[in-house]
């Protein structure tokens, strides 16, 4: 057998953008990009974060870069995406990462929650991915890779703007994935069940609540941000490079009970 053939899982040389990298599952994400060799751009609201995570990382080997950015100003983003480009002459990860949530009951929700949620976590990953995409297209190559949830699949109380998003979010991926595949370009979403994380910290809190999604999952945990470092290494890694239109569930078991 002819081992040459096998891909690489390494990343070496490749350049990563990962929006919402400087805390959470985005940080883990961006982490293990560099861990297998890529050069990554970490993207946010909040230039201070982003200046501490990389300095921190480069600090432990990595090669990080940081770029401050609102994902739901499509001015500022194709702007990242060209000084990306200026910086490193390339594109070739996207990992669409950026987004909150809003829990509140059906009759509370207020016309701003709900555009606060949508432009984040669902405008924002088209704008993201748009600019993204014309220049893999131009490449011909590349992966994006879209973050989305279980609750894009899965009905849960509470979770109306949330979840309409993160259905946005396969749905996009599924279609991204046709259009975007004669260049080369796949495009998956890795959607998790419930991650320890700034965002979910204090919800997670409720004894009650706890206990239930620990019931809910197989593994009988909550998942921890590094869970999520091995699917997006791998949907970036040329070992993908046949997968395109894939929802990932990086969830311990939940959708499969």
């Amino acid at each position: 057998m002819d081992l040459s053939r096998f891909p690489s899982f390494r990343l070496d040389g490749k350049v990563a953008l990962v929006t919402g990298g400087s805390k959470g599952i985005g940080l883990a994400m961006a982490c293990a990009l560099g861990i297998h060799g890529a050069n990554v751009v970490i993207a946010s609201r909040n230039a201070d974060d982003l200046q501490k995570v990389a300095e921190d990382m480069n600090n432990q080997g990595l090669k990080f870069s940081w770029i401050q950015a609102d994902v739901t100003d499509k001015e500022r983003v194709n702007d990242m995406i060209d000084q990306i480009v200026e910086q490193h002459g390339r594109l070739d990860i996207l990992v669409n990462n950026a987004g909150m949530n809003i829990r509140k009951p059906l009759i509370e929700v207020e016309e701003e929650d709900w555009d606060q949620v949508l432009n984040t976590n669902l405008k924002g990953i088209f704008l993201v991915g748009q600019a993204a995409a014309k220049q893999m297209m131009k490449q011909r190559s590349g992966k994006i890779i879209n973050i989305s949830s279980i609750l894009g699949g899965i009905g849960m109380p509470f979770q109306t703007s949330y979840a309409a998003s993160k259905g946005g979010i396969n749905q996009l991926t599924k279609v991204w994935a046709s259009e975007l595949s004669p260049y080369n370009i796949n495009v998956n979403a890795i959607a998790p069940a419930y991650i320890r994380t700034p965002m979910t910290g204090a919800w997670l809190q409720d004894e009650e609540r706890y206990k239930e999604i620990v019931r809910n999952t197989m593994m009988n945990r909550i998942g921890e941000p590094e869970d999520v470092a091995g699917p997006v290494v791998f949907l970036a890694s040329d070992a993908a490079n046949y997968i395109t239109g894939h929802i990932l569930y990086v969830d311990g078991g939940w959708t499969a009970k």
